[in-house]
């Protein structure tokens, strides 16, 4: 599956494809680092780059923006199909599998608990974590008691990444998925994967992003606060800030209604990956929403409206990571000198990112109906498009 791609910012990964979803060396663009809030690009630029990537492989592509912090007046656009059979059009009001954009919302549950001094960043994972939840791995090679809370935020903690581990990729988004496509998954299975593997880094010293790290924070959250993640979830953020259609499906493998079709290429033919079951996912990346729900969360989180000011500039820091990531957060730093935030996730049949200046009044996510598009689209053309100068977007792109 890959449930989630590092973050690209475009200092160096302007030219990666969107296709695979990783860090790709191209440092040779120049950005600036401080951002530039008054910029935005044209609604017939960002509605073309979103054709660029039904023409690169994408069944179909959908945005919505937000100007001036007026959801009420955000502007959606659409090119190709929601559903490849019917021919039936992507609509705002659409759910998906949003991925790893499920870390920004469990981290922000974190940094509340911290706000709140229920924990520490610098508290051992391994003091936070509910009675029979592994510690270590064999060996100890791989051990929780040797990791923060911070380094799991930050992706710093060295802990393998458990959608990497060969057998169990096979099955989540290999050849193995459509025999395996319903398999139920714990927390602590995964984890027990992950910790059979040696740490790819001492903790602290590296960055390397691991779907691991977000799969324990779920847990940390469970024995804090007593109840499941999602709970927190739902009770801290969608429902006092009205996300009124972002879900946690647990093991339910469908899809609320209104939605559109997945789809992923295995082997090289194209699968529908609309249903299976989320479990695989997790804390990691489960979590099902809308274009507006996005929108929405990230205008209250970038506004100052889910976290105090210390926890929101720890949020924000990514000095740990050499300017990678934050914690849940990372900048993306465009050709004409603006830097947005936001995250990004991938899962079987789907891809989205959401993107906002530093007050989160100027936004778009995006998303696109499969998290295998077969050309080389930079899904960050979307983002130029639309927070840069219209002069700028056409020279970078044109």
């Amino acid at each position: 599956m890959p449930l989630s791609p590092a973050p690209r910012t475009l200092a160096r990964a302007a030219l990666s494809a969107l296709a695979a979803l990783g860090l790709t060396a191209c440092s040779s663009i120049p950005f600036a680092s401080v951002p530039s809030p008054g910029a935005s690009g044209s609604p017939a630029a960002a509605t073309a780059a979103l054709h660029r990537l039904v023409a690169d492989g994408a069944p179909g592509a959908a945005s919505l923006v937000t100007r001036g912090g007026r959801l009420s007046a955000s502007r959606f656009a659409a090119a190709g199909v929601a559903d490849l059979r019917s021919g039936r059009k992507m609509r705002r009001p659409d759910h998906f599998r949003a991925g790893s954009l499920t870390k920004t919302l469990v981290a922000t549950v974190v940094l509340q608990l911290v706000g709140e001094g229920r924990l520490s960043l610098d508290d051992r994972a391994a003091d936070h974590l509910p009675p029979g939840v592994p510690r270590s791995g064999p060996h100890d090679a791989s051990d929780l008691r040797r990791v923060t809370v911070r380094q799991l935020l930050d992706h710093t903690s060295g802990l393998f990444n458990y959608t990497d581990d060969p057998r169990l990729a096979t099955q989540l988004s290999g050849a193995g998925f459509p025999a395996h496509r319903y398999d139920r998954y714990t927390a602590t299975e995964l984890l027990r994967i992950a910790l059979a593997h040696p740490p790819t880094a001492t903790p602290g010293t590296a960055y390397a992003y691991s779907n691991t790290n977000y799969l324990v924070l779920g847990l940390v959250i469970r024995a804090v606060t007593g109840h499941p993640y999602a709970e927190e979830v739902r009770r801290r953020i969608l429902v006092p800030f009205g996300l009124r259609d972002t879900s946690f499906p647990g093991n339910s493998p469908a899809l609320p209604a209104p939605h559109g079709r997945g789809y992923s290429r295995i082997d090289g033919h194209r699968v529908d990956s609309t249903a299976f079951d989320p479990s695989r996912a997790g804390a990691a990346g489960e979590m099902i929403t809308t274009l507006g729900d996005l929108n929405r969360f990230f205008a209250a989180l970038l506004g100052g409206r889910l976290l105090a000011p210390r926890q929101m500039s720890e949020l924000r820091s990514e000095k740990a990571t050499d300017g990678t990531y934050g914690m849940g957060l990372y900048a993306t730093h465009l050709p004409c000198g603006v830097t947005v935030w936001g995250h990004n996730g991938d899962i079987s049949g789907s891809y989205a990112q959401t993107a906002g200046t530093a007050d989160g009044r100027h936004l778009v996510s995006y998303r696109v109906n499969t998290d295998a598009p077969a050309g080389h689209t930079d899904g960050t053309a979307v983002l130029t498009a639309e927070f840069c100068p219209p002069r700028t977007a056409r020279t970078r792109h044109s």
